[in-house]
């Protein structure tokens, strides 16, 4: 695939998964667990169609090729996938978006102690420099009440680093089969919680609606697409397109439901996005993980 190609898949991929905070703004009267296990079945459904399209095998080759490490990665996700949904719930978009955006920096210092990857000085100041950044927000959740939401969305963003250096470790570049599971484990375990802590799984039909298609369309669709072009980019270029997202997805409920943004957001969004997108230019430049 021309690398033309592969980045227009990127950013497509990238644009469908930012709208996936709006579809969790446009739902009313569904909880969090209700949400997350709509979301899940369609979100499994749409990465396995995908799955097999892109290997070009049938569903049941597509089940039997899930392995250990697709168990270990879907285990994973699936806690990703949960407190993703419980952080847009209970912060606001911009601060779960921004603070997500950081899943790679809190990836190099897993690796570091991990794989013994050690990052270069330059890059732990990266770190403290995003640390700060997440902190400016986290402080302005701490006014507005908003704390729970933002501790969801770095617990959110420490299983997707953790994700992803265990695809690493495992040698997995293709994450499909993880994701599928992903999903699938994510959505037993809304399920189960939605029956015994709420109030089952009986939600308005809008509802509804919007929580399937934000896992098929937004979610599911974008990270097809995203796995899709990633082995024909480079990773550093990778990192910085999907940072679409993360700047897309504020936009999208400040522009359609006025959902503004506070300085205090927009300053530490600032700072953690510049240090995600110089971690990936350093990556460029040396030509290698940092």
């Amino acid at each position: 695939m021309p690398k033309s190609h592969a980045t227009l898949l990127i950013l497509l991929g990238a644009t469908a998964m930012s709208l996936a905070a709006l579809c969790v703004r446009l739902i009313e009267q569904a909880d969090g667990f209700q949400i997350l296990a709509y979301r899940s079945v369609t979100l499994a459904g749409m990465i396995a169609v995908m799955a097999c399209l892109r290997r070009r095998i049938g569903p049941l080759r597509f089940l039997a090729t899930l392995d250990r490490k697709d168990w270990a990665l879907g285990a994973i996700l699936s806690l990703a996938f949960t407190f993703y949904i419980f952080a847009l719930l209970n912060t606001s978009v911009a601060s779960a978006l921004f603070i997500l955006a950081s899943s790679p920096l809190f990836a190099t210092l897993l690796a570091w102690g991990w794989l013994g990857e050690r990052p270069r000085p330059l890059v732990c100041g990266i770190i403290v420099v995003a640390v700060l950044g997440i902190a400016l927000m986290a402080g302005e959740g701490l006014a507005l009440g908003q704390t729970l939401g933002n501790l969801f969305a770095l617990s959110s963003a420490a299983f997707f680093a953790l994700m992803l250096v265990t695809a690493r470790a495992g040698g997995k570049e293709d994450v499909l089969g993880g994701t599928f599971l992903g999903g699938v484990l994510a959505g037993l375990l809304a399920a189960g919680c939605a029956f015994l802590l709420g109030d089952g799984l009986s939600i308005p039909l809008r509802d509804l609606v919007i929580s399937a298609i934000m896992g098929a369309f937004t979610i599911g669709v974008g990270i097809g697409l995203v796995t899709w072009g990633a082995p024909y980019a480079p990773a550093s270029e990778v990192s910085l397109l999907v940072l679409l997202e993360s700047v897309l997805s504020p936009l999208w409920v400040w522009g359609l439901l006025g959902e503004a943004m506070t300085a205090r957001e927009i300053l530490g969004g600032a700072v953690v996005m510049a240090a995600v997108a110089t971690l990936a230019v350093l990556s460029a430049r040396s030509g290698q993980r940092v």
